[in-house]
């Protein structure tokens, strides 16, 4: 019974060779960008026209196209066509409002990328009203050229944010893990679309659980290559990681407190596998869960006064949740007989976690006001989930024809894409919206 809740985990951790890379980040010839496909449609979409900023011929990234991608993703816009770059298009009193109107679009999104020198661009973007032909929002970027993609997520965020009332997605960053071959394991870390992947890690031994630190200038993830499972604390700037958790037996499941002070971590230093906290440089080691069971994979709460987690204390597999002050602990999820791998939304409104129906593992979202369960996924191997920045969306693990993918589907299960690669994909972890001084906003 015990090995049965960590089974599902087990299978994507055993160890192999020995070898170790790392830096601040490395390029990655070996595994392309992910590839994205939208296999759902969001219900009404606003038509909107995003025009080929002016300067786009002669700057690093095509910043309408990246929005106009980032939209689309979204499910809450269809892109309406007007055609190229225009360079004379004057921006505050634009001639092709008119024509995106007559062309069924509600909103005309312009701008311009213009160098100035440094290697820094300045970026803007306004959006327009087609019916009232007023500019509703605008904004500036001056972003390095390595962040001018960046700049263009954030666009996109203004964009969404101003017309869903949803908050920002965009400007965030995605980590996983590739597995290509049978000895090589890469922790990658890209934009939120898949693009600009970088290597962080390089192991021939497994590497797991990767988790965002609250600022996303930090990942905490679990590495086998000493042979044994210890938590790594990796500042991603610097390349620099230290070492969390090394004690005896497994080190496992690391999971940030809001304020970035603390981890929780899994522990078997003491027998069974049960929930500790540490402070993030190592020190400070107390014991968090006590039961008879396996207490594992541990998440706080945003506003820091719980953690869930799962525990087979009953007999299966079920989300708990602790008070972090103290207290008992106390079930969450009873709709399913076997639920791990819990995820809290940001604002502590929605549970996302792995669900077994008839065999099959698909992610479900639990409204925890209610305890009202929707399962949000149609594939059968779902692993890993991790809200978005807004918690609209969810990227989790599947398989797609025997081999490791990512999936990406909104938490009301009207939308879905797949995200697919180089190598066997797994761990994803969606990371906070970047606040980044590269991207200096005007």
């Amino acid at each position: 019974m015990k090995q049965s809740l960590e089974a599902p985990v087990l299978t994507r951790r055993t160890l192999l060779g020995a070898g170790l890379t790392l830096g601040a980040f490395a390029a990655c010839p070996a595994l392309a960008e992910l590839r994205i496909e939208i296999t759902g449609v969001g219900a009404n979409q606003l038509p909107i026209a995003i025009r080929p900023f002016q300067g786009t011929s002669g700057a690093p990234a095509d910043i309408a196209k990246i929005i106009g991608d980032d939209l689309l993703r979204s499910g809450a816009f269809r892109l309406v066509e007007v055609g190229g770059e225009n360079p004379q298009e004057n921006l505050t009193a634009p001639e092709g409002l008119a024509d995106a109107a007559q062309k069924g679009a509600s909103i005309y999104v312009i701008g311009s990328v213009t160098p100035l020198g440094g290697k820094r661009w300045d970026v803007r973007c306004i959006v327009y009203d087609t019916v009232t032909g007023q500019a509703v929002d605008s904004v500036g970027y001056t972003p390095s050229e390595e962040h001018i993609r960046m700049a263009a997520h954030r666009c996109a965020d203004r964009v969404y944010t101003r017309l869903t009332g949803e908050g920002p997605m965009f400007a965030s960053q995605l980590a996983y893990v590739a597995q290509l071959g049978a000895r090589r394991y890469e922790l990658i870390v890209s934009d939120s679309d898949g693009e600009m992947p970088q290597k962080a890690l390089v192991s021939n031994e497994p590497i797991i659980s990767p988790v965002w630190s609250p600022d996303g200038r930090k990942l905490a993830y679990v590495s086998f290559e000493n042979k044994k499972p210890i938590v790594y604390l990796h500042d991603l700037a610097r390349g620099v990681r230290t070492p969390v958790a090394a004690f005896k037996g497994n080190n496992s499941a690391p999971a940030f407190s809001p304020d970035g002070t603390k981890l929780a971590v899994a522990l078997s230093r003491d027998g069974l596998t049960q929930i500790y906290l540490i402070n993030s440089d190592g020190t400070g080691l107390r014991r968090f869960t006590r039961s008879y069971g396996i207490d594992t994979e541990p998440t706080f709460t945003r506003d820091g006064q719980w953690i869930y987690f799962t525990s087979d204390r009953g007999g299966t597999p079920q989300i708990y949740r602790q008070r972090v002050a103290g207290g008992g602990a106390e079930r969450v999820t009873f709709g399913s007989n076997y639920a791990i791998s819990p995820a809290v939304n940001h604002d502590g409104t929605k549970l996302a976690y792995i669900s077994r129906i008839e065999s099959k593992f698909r992610v479900a979202v639990m409204d925890l006001a209610t305890g009202q369960d929707l399962l949000v996924t149609t594939t059968e191997r779902d692993e890993s989930p991790s809200f978005a920045p807004n918690g609209r969306f969810l990227v989790y693990a599947t398989e797609e024809n025997g081999r490791g993918v990512l999936g990406t589907c909104s938490a009301d299960a009207r939308l879905s894409t797949r995200l697919t690669g180089e190598g066997n994909i797994r761990e994803p972890a969606w990371g906070p919206i970047l606040q980044d001084a590269a991207v200096n906003q005007q």
